[in-house]
């Protein structure tokens, strides 16, 4: 079991973040902050609204997310969505 009182506030938010962003898979979590699913489903029910945490299960278990890897299609190879701007930089640039 991970406390999650050892993160910052910065890095929390972090976590939060992927966890919420679909094309985040639970490995990546794991890889860059050292939390299983099941410690990243106990910080995101600590810290978000019982309806915003029940939003995010229903769609996480749903067919939308590719949260899981051995659910996810071969074809996804990056986590970066193809509308997402490229930084450059420390500016955004335009299409």
């Amino acid at each position: 079991m991970v406390d999650i009182t050892q993160f910052t506030e910065r890095k929390l938010d972090r976590i939060i973040e992927m966890a919420w962003e679909d094309r985040t898979p639970f490995e990546a979590i794991l890889f860059q902050f050292g939390l299983p699913e099941k410690e990243v489903i106990k910080v995101m029910r600590s810290t978000l609204k019982a309806s915003s945490f029940k939003r995010w299960r229903k769609r996480v278990n749903s067919g939308v997310s590719q949260k899981h890897l051995k659910k996810r299609s071969s074809e996804i190879t990056r986590f970066k969505c193809t509308r997402q701007r490229a930084i450059s930089g420390n500016k955004i640039s335009k299409r």
